[in-house]
């Protein structure tokens, strides 16, 4: 069945390889279909693979394969909410320890340039909380690369 609304994201041409990284990487992800060209396009040739539909827990998606005209940034984003430090770890490490790069207050982007946000449940927990534990959090994400669960926890003690 076809979903009523997909996530389409625009690759260069590696759509596959994407597809494929995030469904080891991810639970609930997996790849679905690949589709292949029926006759030339811009960027491609009949044959070459045009898009490649995946889920990325549960949410699904479509990889095109479009060429170098649109390039990826942090105007979409994933965010993976996250339990603990070591599953805050394991999905900041796979990203950029695949080619990817790391960023700012729990964002990293992935070797295709797709921007991911690996923002553990208690730092959402202390913004949804508001006031001053929504401000202490915040300002101690502010300082942070990868999110540390446990100074995030401090601060939301710390009164």
């Amino acid at each position: 069945m076809i979903p009523k609304n997909t996530i389409c994201i625009w690759f260069d041409k590696d759509a596959e390889a994407a597809a494929n990284f995030y469904a080891a990487t991810f639970p609930d992800s997996n790849v679905t279909a690949v589709f292949h060209a029926p006759s030339d396009f811009p960027g491609g040739k009949k044959g070459d693979v045009l898009t490649v539909e995946f889920t990325v827990c549960g949410i699904p998606c479509i990889g095109l394969n479009g060429g170098p005209a649109f390039k990826q940034s942090e105007a979409f984003s994933f965010q993976i909410a996250t339990d603990n430090q070591e599953e805050t770890d394991r999905y900041w490490n796979a990203i950029v320890g695949n080619g990817g790069k790391e960023s700012e207050c729990g964002w990293c982007k992935d070797r295709w340039g797709v921007s991911w946000q690996i923002t553990p449940r208690t730092l959402i927990e202390a913004m949804a909380a508001g006031g001053a534990e929504a401000k202490r959090a915040f300002d101690a994400m502010m300082t942070m690369g990868k999110i540390d669960v446990a100074a995030i926890d401090a601060a939301r003690r710390d009164s």
